[in-house]
């Protein structure tokens, strides 16, 4: 290696290396402060490490949220796997049964990726109001599975297009029609497009924040990301037990990342996403 290629190769890893700490920098006043307790973080430098670490923010903080992290998991679990079954049907059939206006079907499906959920907040609120779900969990789970089901519909139906004709013929031949071929044949090779959109929609459910502050009023019924933003208080904030709230409200979405992230990484590399 010469000496000119080993310079641009060690500048390169330099200033990734800075980009890192950059990036890092962060979840290092994150975690430095989760363990302080409020006497130190009133006293001391945020950046200084906690002289003793306390765990009292953490038990505060999820004594707090924890109504609210079951709520995150009551909307985001069902609104998941129903988008994706529904994403998984719309694909198949947009993918492998063709029909006359199918394509401007699937745009129509497409254009509602690109709405603003600011502009159309009042006629959400007006809708589930009428049918008695707004400031439901209910509500917010039919607001997720419908917004989820256009991403859903693309990757599933990209992912279909990679699979060979071959297979809808052969099971024609054996007699089974257009739903037992999905059940039969499609269904069971559709892991990796499950796991990655199984992992997009939970993440964005979990993480979401302005359905979940604009269609729940009652506290009873809000998701983690409202109460994280009311763990802050109103006179005297905690920095401590918030900062600990926001560990704990990003461990479910961080455990799904490490246990599926290889098979989300293969279901990309699987076509799952191309366009």
């Amino acid at each position: 290696m010469t000496s000119n290629k080993l310079g641009k190769k060690t500048v390169m890893y330099l200033f990734l290396i800075l980009l890192s700490c950059l990036f890092l920098v962060p979840m290092y006043v994150l975690l430095a402060t989760s363990f302080k307790s409020f006497n130190e973080i009133s006293a001391t430098n945020m950046w200084n490490l906690p002289a003793q670490f306390s765990f009292k923010p953490f038990i505060k903080a999820f004594k707090h949220l924890l109504p609210n992290i079951l709520n995150s998991f009551y909307i985001a679990i069902p609104a998941t796997i129903l988008s994706a079954l529904f994403g998984s049907l719309n694909g198949y059939v947009l993918a492998k049964w063709r029909f006359k206006g199918s394509n401007f079907l699937f745009a129509l499906l497409l254009f509602g990726m690109f709405i603003p959920y600011q502009s159309i907040l009042i006629p959400l609120v007006r809708f589930l109001q009428k049918i008695d779900l707004y400031g439901s969990i209910y509500g917010l789970i039919l607001v997720h599975v419908i917004y989820g089901i256009p991403i859903t519909t693309l990757i599933f139906r990209n992912y279909y297009a990679e699979i060979p004709d071959a297979l809808i013929e052969a099971a024609q031949v054996d007699g089974a029609g257009i739903f037992k071929t999905y059940t039969k044949v499609f269904l069971p090779i559709s892991i990796p497009g499950f796991v990655v959109v199984t992992i997009w929609q939970f993440t964005n459910i979990w993480n979401e924040f302005l359905f979940a502050v604009t269609l729940t009023n009652n506290p009873a019924s809000q998701p983690v990301t409202v109460a994280l933003v009311n763990l802050a208080g109103s006179k005297v904030i905690e920095w401590n037990v918030q900062m600990s709230g926001a560990i704990i409200s990003a461990i479910p979405t961080l455990f799904i990342y490490i246990f599926l992230g290889r098979y989300f990484m293969r279901g990309l590399l699987n076509g799952s996403v191309k366009g």
